[in-house]
Order: structure tokens, then sequence, then C-alpha cells
């Protein structure tokens, strides 16, 4: 999500479990797509299982047809940071890794998480990407109370993987969710502690570390979707939604069900 102004709608709780059973389904759905993903699959095949579960679970795929984006989820591959089309030229080759974004409509409200697999064995230098980029996210979300900010979560974002050796992406941040996919506020994985909007019972947002091996520089595809590191090195990307209830994060999202299915939360 692009930075933007903000205007914060905070849910109450039945509102919050609409959004969980919306968040729920991501969750399942990503594991699903988990299933397939090996050498050779195309990430056009992915994104039709993503498609055809969600429709038999009752929901609609939040993307497809979202600013005109032609998918179901979005498949990032390597170097591709966030919002990669699926396509039937895209092969996974074994050592890839593959960042999937799914989001879903279920009874009014929107799910949105995202995951990145490993295709077959890594390099160790990407295994500390992903590690590392999934435990800032958790420590993220531990920085989540009231009377706290969203500043605070960027900057636990930042500094643990600046740390680490890992750079942060600037231009595109975490958001708001509710009814609609994006909502306010932005939720940068950078900042300075005590900055930004008031973290406040009801707030419901999602937290997403991009994190690059090298630079944080980025470019456009021509797609006017797909956003690349500027080096070509690989980048790494995991999502939760989370809402604010009895004073801190309660996560909506689940990677529960991946991990099942790849037999392991590290990498």
């Amino acid at each position: 999500m692009v930075q933007r102004r903000t205007n914060i709608k905070l849910k109450t709780r039945d509102e919050i479990d609409l959004l969980y059973k919306a968040n729920q389904l991501v969750g399942r759905t990503l594991a699903e797509v988990g299933k397939a993903i090996r050498p050779g699959v195309s990430t056009k095949e992915l994104d039709t299982i993503a498609h055809d579960f969600i429709l038999d679970h009752g929901a609609q795929p939040a993307f497809l047809g979202y600013d005109g984006f032609p998918g179901s989820i979005c498949t990032s591959i390597n170097d591709m940071i966030v919002h990669g089309i699926p396509s039937e030229k895209d092969i996974l080759r074994e050592g890839d890794i593959i960042s999937v974004d799914c989001g879903t409509f279920l009874d009014g409200f929107t799910g949105d998480s995202a995951f990145t697999f490993p295709v077959g064995e890594v390099s160790e230098e990407v295994k500390k990407l992903l590690n590392t980029t999934k435990e800032s996210l958790m420590l993220g979300i531990e920085t989540v109370r009231v009377g706290r900010r969203i500043g605070d979560i960027g900057y636990a974002v930042q500094s643990y993987c600046e740390h680490r050796g890992f750079s942060v992406v600037r231009e595109f941040v975490g958001h708001g969710i509710g009814h609609e996919m994006h909502e306010d506020p932005m939720v940068p994985n950078y900042g300075r502690k005590g900055t930004g909007p008031m973290i406040e019972e009801g707030l419901c947002i999602c937290i997403e570390p991009m994190i690059n091996l090298g630079s944080k520089n980025i470019r456009m595809m021509n797609d006017g979707w797909g956003v690349k590191t500027k080096d070509g090195k690989p980048s790494a990307h995991f999502e939760h939604c989370i809402a604010v209830v009895d004073g801190e994060a309660k996560i909506m999202s689940n990677f529960d069900f991946v991990y099942e299915v790849l037999g392991r939360e590290t990498f």
C-alpha cells in the first residue's frame, strides 16, 4: 500500500469476529497454495488453486479486479518485492523464493496475509532473509499496545532487520483493513518510536515487512503492478492482519496452516 492520509475506522467486537473469519480463510488458502509449490509449477497454476479454493469456501478473491489487478493472488518471485501478476510463463525453479499475497472478501469483511515460500532448497543467506523478515513481523506485532503509536511498529521492524544486515522497502507499507482491503492508517516498516497515529482499542491493521537482501531501492515493472529490487537481489514479504483487543494485538490471520504443510516453522 502506498502511503496516504489518515482516517482511521475502529472496529467493534462483532466486526472483529467477521474480520477473523475472512483472515482464517486466507491462512487456509495460503496453505492450499503451499501444497503445490515446487519446481516446474507456474504461478498461474497457483493462482487457479487459490481462486477455486476461495470460491469453494463461500468467499470472493479480494485481489481479483482490485484497481484492475488480473489475479486472485500476488505471486512475487525472488527479486519481485510485491504485486507480481500470476502467469503461465513464470515457472518456479529449485532455489527460488515466492511471496504469495492473498486476500478474501467474506461476509462484508476483508482478509489479507502473505507468506514467502522457499522452492526446494534455498541458500543460507536466503534462509536468513526469510527468517529475519518473519521474525521482524512478530516483533512488530509484539509492540502493539493501546497507548503506543504506529511508529513503534516500524521502529521494531526496521531496527531488527537493519541490525541483521538487510534493508527495508520504503515505498510500500502496511495498512488498515476492514470492509475495505486498504484503509487508514498506513503502517510503515520503518520509523521512530513515539510517532504516528495512536494505537487504540478496535484498531485493525496489516503489518507486512518487505525486506531486501541488498539495497532498499526499487524499480517498477512496465505492467504497472510488479515491484522489483533495483539491484536484482531477493526480497522477502510476510504479512499478518491484527486487531487490537483488550489492549493488545490479536492475530487475525494464521500461518499455522502453512507450517503444517511445510512441516516446520523456520527455514
